[in-house]
C-alpha cells in the first residue's frame, strides 16, 4: 500500500446511500478536509460527506482514484508540505469546517527487525502527520468553530507485538487529540475515532503472517465513516471526544 492512502479501503456504495442518516436530520458537514481521502477510510468518509451534502478536499501521497473531488498530493510526514496543502486547500473553499486525519500506514515486525527509517516513518505519517494537519487547519476551524476528527486504532489503546511502531503512533494519537480537545475548548471541536480492523487493502502489503486469516471479524469502513458523520453533526455545545468502532467481534478490544 502507497504511503498515506487512508489505513482502509473498501466499496463506497452503501456509505453513500446512508451518510445522509448518518448525523442529524438535514446536517451538511461544510467544508472537509480529510488527508488519505484517495483510498481507503478516507474514500468513505469522502463519499459520506459529498453524500451529506458537503465539500470534501483531499490530501494523500496517491491521488490517482480521486475523481470529481479537489486533491493535492502531499506526503504527510512533510510538514511544510502538508501547511502548504492545507492553506491551498482552505484558500480554494473559502474556509474549512472540518479535518479528518484518516492517512495512516504501518510497518509490522520486531523493533530490531524493522528498518529505522521504516519505524520512524510510520509515526511520521500517522502521529506528525495528524499533527502538523491540525496544527495548519486551525486558524480557519477557529474561524468557523469546525472540528477536528482524528483517527487512532483500538491498537491505540490496547498494545501487541510486533507493531511498536504503530501502537507507539496510535498511542501519541490519543494522548495528542486529548490534549487539543483540551487546548481549545470551546474554540473547535476534537473527536477521536478508535476504529477496530477494518476490511479493506491495508494489509495487502504486509508479510503472510502479519496478514488477517479471517476477514470475518473486519468492520467496514463504511461503518466507521458513518460514525465520523455522526460526530461532525453534533450541535457547537455538544462533543463526542472519543468513539470505540468495531466488529463486534473484534479481537484487539477490550
Amino acid at each position: 500500500m502507497s504511503e498515506n492512502t487512508s489505513e482502509n479501503t473498501s466499496g463506497t456504495t452503501s456509505a453513500t446511500t446512508r451518510a445522509t442518516s448518518a448525523g442529524a436530520a438535514g446536517f451538511n458537514p461544510g467544508r472537509v478536509l480529510v488527508t488519505g481521502g484517495g483510498s481507503g477510510l478516507g474514500a468513505a468518509i469522502v463519499q459520506g460527506v459529498i453524500a451529506a451534502g458537503g465539500t470534501p478536499v483531499v490530501l494523500d501521497r496517491d491521488i490517482s482514484r480521486v475523481t470529481g473531488v479537489k486533491a493535492f498530493e502531499v506526503d504527510v510526514s512533510d510538514r511544510e508540505a502538508v501547511e502548504q496543502a492545507v492553506r491551498e486547500a482552505a484558500e480554494t473553499m473559502d474556509g474549512l469546517d472540518a479535518v479528518v486525519t484518516a492517512a495512516g500506514i504501518d510497518r509490522c515486525g520486531a523493533l530490531d527487525t524493522v528498518p529505522a527509517d521504516q519505524w520512524e516513518k510510520v509515526i511520521g505519517v500517522n502521529l506528525m502527520g495528524t499533527a502538523s494537519t491540525a496544527r495548519a487547519a486551525l486558524p480557519y476551524l477557529k474561524e468557523t468553530h469546525g472540528r477536528v476528527v482524528t483517527i487512532a486504532s483500538t491498537l491505540g489503546i490496547k498494545a501487541v507485538g510486533d507493531a511498536t511502531a504503530y501502537c507507539a503512533s496510535k498511542f501519541g494519537v490519543m494522548g495528542f487529540s486529548q490534549a487539543l480537545a483540551a487546548e481549545t475548548a470551546g474554540q473547535i471541536g476534537v473527536t477521536t475515532i478508535i476504529p477496530g480492523g477494518m476490511k479493506t487493502r491495508f494489509f495487502d502489503d504486509r508479510d503472510e503472517q502479519y496478514k488477517p486469516q479471517d476477514d470475518s471479524r473486519l468492520n467496514d469502513p463504511e461503518r466507521v465513516a458513518e460514525a465520523i458523520l455522526f460526530a461532525l453533526s453534533q450541535p457547537k455545545s455538544c462533543e463526542i471526544r472519543e468513539m470505540v468502532i468495531a466488529h463486534a467481534e473484534e479481537g484487539s478490544w477490550p
